[in-house]
């Protein structure tokens, strides 16, 4: 089980990436739009690095739904290889049996 801290920080970085993400989104198109003067895109520049950190989805990191587990993440399942096969060893996926030879 992963700590309980890097598990809330992570779920607060989600809440502000969706929160900001339509200004993020105007920010960035406006930035790379050449038609618009240099100082409005520079504005829009500043304007974009005021933005809270946490608030780029790239510091989102995927993590297990049951674990929190950081690694070895199954993004098709959301969990990580250990809970996929423990649930996969009790039945609870369908379809999916443990091979044992």
């Amino acid at each position: 089980m992963a700590k309980k801290s890097a598990i809330e920080t992570n779920k607060r970085r989600r809440k502000l990436a969706q929160k900001f993400s339509a200004r993020r989104q105007r920010l960035k198109a406006l930035v790379q739009d050449k038609s618009t003067p240099i100082e409005e895109r520079f504005a829009a520049q500043l304007k974009l690095a005021a933005l809270p950190r946490n608030s780029a989805p790239t510091r989102i990191r995927n993590r297990c739904e049951i674990t929190g587990r950081p690694r070895a993440f199954y993004r098709k399942l959301k969990m990580s290889r250990i809970a996929l096969r423990d649930y996969a060893s009790k039945g609870a996926i369908p379809g999916m049996v443990k091979s044992s030879w």
